[in-house]
């Protein structure tokens, strides 16, 4: 069953039957309660709701207490398709899509709407938009039955629908987990600043300990005043000292032998805590003990998630033991081990790495199998292959890959030499990378076909620089398609019972529950794992082992 729906700004709508294909199925009716019919249709038929837009349409419906269980996002498969054609980034709107079936002048994107913590989103139930109204339901159910025809026109139509059905389900949990709010305790987040960082100051400046590190890198560098916040300010004092660096990045001045090193880099770490998490963090953030940021479903190229402000995907390990369940309840936190070496294996084709990926530990397997049992040497030629760290001490353990495992090593060559190329590679589902110039830069070289050639040069250097970029891509998109099957699949689970999920980060993802349901909620997401493992790859020997723990603290998690 499929019900189109569109809304209007005094909380009322339009409701269109649809048949398989997309065409309408009766007529449209239209709604002075939205909420209300939506509740309706969702409790006798479980409809797959067609809309616009599920970031602007859910919020209020969940407001309102309707949960709806399957939706097909128009806006999000819109950016799907036109990715799919080589056109990523253009407007993906209802209107833009509707605007380019029928021939009439595209409008750019609305921007999006500034993040709002808790406390201070929409309180209406559909409030109103300026400006002329959008499409109506007859441009949505045309919009709609195209969709499906480029779906079904793709390589793997199968695959796609899987993709789309993933990605919509995706925005109905990002509403959901922004509703439910992460559980905080306020009073554990003061004790570990003040922990970290010292009292504040008085007079509005960094904590004491910020302070005190400050004036010590000042005179580690024999100077009246640092300011160690400031990557440039940094650089000078290194240089005065007779150090010449190219940036202050951690990993470049852990390399470096002087006495302000150690300080500097303790500074950096509490001051990003401060600055990313502090009190003026918390304050605006968290609310009647939840924080409560804005997921963004396939918000990175590679259709991992993102945030919208409160930076919820960067919760520093020492913060999460803020992160504590509420009495009686416990967190099950699943984290899904070596998930991108799996997906090189089950994609790729390649058999005998296949057979190493039915190992609980996949690098000890890949050890034993062709690496006289050096684990790491194996990891770091695994690493190598899907990230192009291909100089170094990976050069030896990549020839062995190469050797052992050559249809797993090729497959990520190949996407690398696309890549290069400037061409488009795609995920197992049918995600695609965007458009690149590599290979290609303005200028004098822009005309010179042999300008390439020089490794150097700076067309070279953008060619490898994409073909690292289109190496991993097909890997790491195939994983964040995973993921996000894993966790439709567990929404689907918890249905029916207290659970909730409150947070999902890459590859892992937390639920809050009784702790009476805990050994149950255990069980659901490993099903879900395996379900979703069944999804996309069918019949394979890949194993996908989840991590399971069940802990009052989110920084107990294994």
């Amino acid at each position: 069953m499929l019900v189109a729906v569109v809304a209007d700004e005094r909380g009322g709508g339009v409701l269109q039957p649809l048949d398989a294909q997309g065409r309408p199925a009766g007529a449209a009716g239209a709604v002075a309660d939205l909420a209300a019919a939506v509740a309706a249709r969702e409790a006798t038929e479980h409809p797959r709701w067609v809309w616009a837009s599920g970031v602007t349409l859910y919020p209020a419906l969940l407001r309102a207490g309707v949960r709806v269980e399957r939706c097909h996002d128009v806006e999000l498969t819109e950016a799907l398709l036109l990715g799919h054609a080589g056109r990523w980034g253009e407007p993906r709107s209802l209107a833009a899509a509707h605007a380019r079936l029928t021939g009439a002048a595209v409008p750019p994107d609305p921007p999006p709407r500034p993040p709002a913590p808790p406390g201070h989103g929409q309180g209406a139930l559909f409030d109103a938009v300026p400006g002329p109204p959008g499409p109506g339901i007859e441009a949505l159910v045309e919009v709609y039955a195209d969709q499906l025809a480029r779906i079904a026109a793709t390589q793997h139509p199968g695959r796609f629908r899987l993709l789309v059905a993933a990605e919509s389900a995706g925005v109905l949990i990002a509403v959901e987990m922004g509703a439910a709010g992460l559980p905080w305790r306020v009073d554990v987040h003061d004790a570990i600043l003040d922990e970290l960082l010292g009292e504040a100051s008085p007079v509005g400046g960094p904590p004491r300990r910020l302070a005190e590190l400050a004036a010590r890198i000042a005179d580690a560098f024999g100077v009246r005043q640092v300011h160690a916040d400031s990557p440039a300010e940094l650089l000078r004092a290194f240089a005065r000292a007779g150090v010449e660096l190219p940036n202050t990045r951690a990993w470049v001045l852990r390399g470096v032998d002087h006495p302000a090193v150690p300080l500097v880099l303790e500074y950096k770490e509490l001051y990003r805590i401060w600055t990313a998490h502090g009190r003026a963090w918390r304050d605006a953030w968290v609310s009647d003990g939840r924080f409560q940021p804005e997921y963004v479903p396939g918000g990175v190229v590679s259709g991992r998630w993102a945030t919208r402000g409160g930076g919820a995907l960067q919760i520093p390990k020492v913060i999460r033991r803020a992160v504590v369940a509420d009495p009686g309840w416990r967190f099950v936190v699943a984290d899904a081990g070596q998930l991108e070496p799996r997906v090189l294996a089950a994609v790729s084709g390649d058999a005998r790495l296949a057979a190493a990926g039915g190992a609980g530990d996949l690098y000890a397997a890949l050890a034993q199998d062709a690496f006289a049992g050096d684990r790491a040497r194996a990891k770091v030629a695994l690493l190598g292959a899907m990230y192009g760290q291909t100089g170094g001490s990976a050069v030896p353990a990549l020839a062995v890959l190469k050797r052992s495992y050559p249809t797993a090593f090729g497959y990520v060559e190949a996407a690398a030499r696309t890549g290069e190329a400037g061409g488009l590679v795609r995920s197992w589902l049918g995600r695609t990378c965007p458009p690149g110039t590599a290979g290609f830069v303005d200028g004098d070289e822009a005309g010179d076909p042999d300008a390439g050639a020089d490794p150097q040069s700076p067309r070279a250097r953008a060619a490898r620089s994409r073909g690292r970029f289109t190496r991993n891509f097909v890997i790491q998109a195939t994983a964040a398609e995973w993921a996000s099957t894993l966790l439709a699949t567990l929404r689907g689970e918890l249905v029916g019972t207290a659970a909730e999920l409150v947070f999902f980060q890459h590859d892992e993802v937390m639920v809050h529950c009784p702790a009476e349901q805990a050994e149950a909620v255990a069980g659901a997401v490993g099903r879900s794992g395996e379900r979703a493992s069944a999804l996309l790859f069918g019949d394979t020997p890949v194993r996908f082992p989840l991590d399971l723990s069940i802990v009052d603290c989110y920084a107990d998690a294994a």
